[in-house]
């Protein structure tokens, strides 16, 4: 059976998630290299591109809207669980399906120690990183900037001393849901990253109260007026340019004060104890009885 999940050309912290977790939860050699059978494991990867010819196996995956609704009723998909209710109405699933999004089972497996105690940190979707002047503006405000390209062992660290963590990137706030670390979700920048959180959010019964950051630059001013991703390289030279550095200065400023206003104003989220409890469990039972029925 095939691990499967994205990978662009950077990591991204959600996604590389399952480069350690199944090998912790899993026995040896249950996952290997044959496409006949792909494992679907965290990520909004319920997708209509997957080969025909292969089973696909869903275990807490999401569907985001990235491509059309597959058809999993065509006798080649086995969905174990997925990642919330949005996903099973999309899908047409039975609404018992809807469980949680698979990281929840980190707190299923020993993890590292957290980090030295800190304040407040701030992640923000990978994307962002590359547009956005993010590090600066938490330099700015004093708060721990969380690189979601770095090593998901070290960010799980920081999210679990971090007092609590501003997040753009949803694995951001599932994972500290997870490890009970309170949250403040931001809304993404761009609105195809938007519609995943609420799916997840109602799995672990939050009323998301998503927060407005404006732009940190000028790049991200773009794709937020266009909706386009803010990738062409005539746009990025341009929005990028040394002439246009005092602009940029500005944007990255006021961000850094709508840091502090949301730390200084808003009250942060987190799912009750049961509630991550019993998703937790519900997901545990779910992976024993899969791995039961393929071993």
């Amino acid at each position: 059976m095939k691990l499967t999940f994205y990978r662009g050309a950077e990591p991204n912290f959600g996604d590389e998630l399952n480069a350690f977790l199944w090998e912790r939860l899993l026995p040896p050699g249950f996952l290997n290299d044959d496409p006949k059978d792909l494992f679907i494991g965290i990520g909004s990867i319920i997708w209509d591109s997957y080969p025909q010819t292969s089973k696909k196996h869903v275990i807490g995956s999401g569907y985001g809207g990235y491509t059309s609704a597959p058809d999993v009723a065509d006798g080649t998909w086995n969905v174990v669980w997925v990642r919330g209710p949005l996903t099973a109405q999309k899908l047409g699933l039975d609404p018992t399906l809807a469980i949680a999004d698979a990281a929840v089972l980190l707190r299923a497996i020993d993890l590292p120690a957290p980090a030295a105690p800190g304040g407040p940190a701030f992640m923000p979707h990978f994307e962002s990183v590359a547009r956005g002047n993010w590090q600066r503006a938490c330099t700015m405000a004093g708060v721990t900037y969380l690189d979601p390209r770095s090593d998901p062992l070290l960010l799980i660290s920081q999210i679990r001393a971090a007092s609590v963590l501003v997040t753009e990137a949803m694995h951001g706030a599932i994972v500290a849901d997870a490890l009970r670390t309170p949250f403040i979700a931001v809304t993404p920048t761009h609105t195809s990253h938007r519609y995943k959180w609420q799916d997840w959010a109602q799995s672990v019964g939050i009323d998301l109260k998503s927060v407005d950051v404006p732009p940190s630059s000028l790049l991200e001013s773009y794709v937020k007026l266009t909706g386009l991703r803010g990738q062409g390289k005539m746009s990025t030279a341009v929005l990028k340019s040394r002439v246009l550095e005092p602009v940029q200065a500005s944007l990255t400023r006021r961000a850094a004060a709508t840091l502090e206003g949301i730390l200084r104003d808003r009250e942060p989220q987190l799912s009750s104890d049961a509630d991550i409890a019993r998703v937790t469990e519900r997901c545990v039972e779910a992976l024993d009885r899969f791995v039961s029925e393929h071993r």
